[in-house]
């Protein structure tokens, strides 16, 4: 026996060979403790789309300024976004380059010295063309050039609206991932509506063929459609308490409330559970207006801090109610995400009138029923977009005072 280096009692030639077992519990665990702080952090995964990130009216406005402010000729691209009042090098404007490139309206990535327009592109905004023509353009950009979009409308085509799981379904099968699998259906159902396969007949969305639409446009040039967007609604929830609201999960619905039995409150009521908490359950946000918060005090107070640190307000125009537009103030000065909706028989005042509104008709019954499916796409399309930039917000604040920012103490 050989006596150890500290002055130990001597191990045996056995027990030397095989160290204990707590010696290797002691060494296991210092070599796992090391591999872990050798992993890099994780990082937040990028979602993979094999769609554009935006839907095919945005894309669209960005190629109508390319052509306004180039006259139809290639455009430098800094003095693009210099004329639109955008940085350059900003996520949201390398973004609407992407969009539009991958939609087919122009050519030149975010990096290239120029863009310009496509000739279909050139064709989809050509208001001197016919709009049949104009027509065909468009749907061949936003449908059919999308593999994804065009596999689901070949699909579902002549038939109602599915359901969103069967269009999910649909789409999973078409290869798209997971977690981009609700954006692609709330995109296509948007890009359908915009160019016109989408229609009310017979009391139902229904998804029509090309043959049908262009039959009913004519072949004479003539405007395209104003620009429009939409809206959202659920039954409102139980009551909470501010000190429990949870501000970043926290959606506030800003809204004209009135009294408990007032045409008022039955407008925001069916708005709210119809639209906008479907619209906004995918973000796993909760939906909260004032009249759901328990807490005693100043109620204007608790409206505030709602309007402050929510991740995202949904504004409703409908009815002009004075509140709602100055509470829409209070969140521009702060430039944080908004989504506007306002029903159909309402004027958008000047004021906000460039901003991206949600427009529901809700004249009756059979004109809002047929639609609340698109009415819900449009909306978290609108989300979706506000949150995953929610520095590019546009309002009237940012547009003239591009540094003016407020922030909270």
């Amino acid at each position: 026996m050989i006596a150890s280096e500290d002055g130990s009692a001597p191990a045996s030639n056995e027990e030397a060979k095989q160290p204990s077992s707590k010696k290797v519990r002691k060494t296991r665990k210092k070599g796992a403790t090391s591999r872990k702080a050798a992993q890099p952090k994780s990082r937040k995964k990028r979602i993979s789309r094999n769609f554009p990130a935006s839907s095919f009216e945005e894309a669209l406005e960005f190629a109508r300024a390319i052509f306004r402010i180039g006259s139809g000729s290639p455009v430098r691209r800094l003095t693009l976004f210099n004329e639109l009042g955008k940085s350059p090098e900003s996520s949201a404007s390398r973004l609407m380059i992407t969009n539009a490139n991958r939609y087919g309206l122009t050519s030149g990535g975010y990096q290239a010295e120029q863009l310009q327009l496509t000739a279909d592109g050139l064709h989809a905004i050509d208001e001197e063309a016919s709009s049949r023509e104009r027509a065909k353009a468009r749907i061949k950009l936003a449908i059919e050039d999308i593999e994804v979009f065009k596999g689901l409308y070949d699909r579902f085509v002549g038939n109602k609206l599915p359901a969103r799981a069967v269009l999910i379904d649909a789409a999973t099968e078409l290869g798209v991932e997971d977690s981009a699998v609700e954006e692609a259906v709330d995109t296509l159902i948007v890009n359908l509506k915009f160019v016109g396969l989408l229609q009310t007949l017979s009391g139902a969305e229904r998804i029509v063929t090309i043959d049908h639409l262009l039959d009913s446009v004519p072949s004479t040039p003539a405007p395209s459609a104003p620009i429009s967007v939409v809206s959202v609604s659920k039954e409102v929830k139980s009551l909470v308490t501010a000190e429990h609201a949870h501000f970043e999960t926290t959606c506030f619905y800003v809204a004209p409330i009135g009294d408990a039995a007032s045409s008022l409150r039955q407008h925001s009521d069916l708005f709210l559970g119809s639209i906008i908490e479907p619209a906004v359950e995918p973000f796993k946000l909760s939906v909260i207006r004032a009249d759901a918060i328990d807490k005693p005090g100043v109620i204007t107070k608790q409206i505030i801090e709602y309007l402050l640190k929510s991740r995202l307000v949904i504004v409703d125009l409908s009815h002009h109610n004075p509140n709602v537009f100055y509470e829409l103030a209070i969140r521009h000065m702060m430039r944080l995400p908004v989504v506007q909706i306002i029903r159909s028989a309402d004027r958008i005042p000047f004021d906000i009138n460039q901003m991206r509104t949600v427009i529901i008709d809700d004249s009756d019954i059979y004109s809002l029923v047929p639609k609340i499916e698109s009415y819900r796409s449009e909306i978290s399309t609108q989300i979706r977009r506000a949150l995953e930039d929610p520095d590019s917000v546009d309002n009237p604040i940012t547009t003239y005072y591009p540094a003016l920012k407020a922030s909270l103490n």
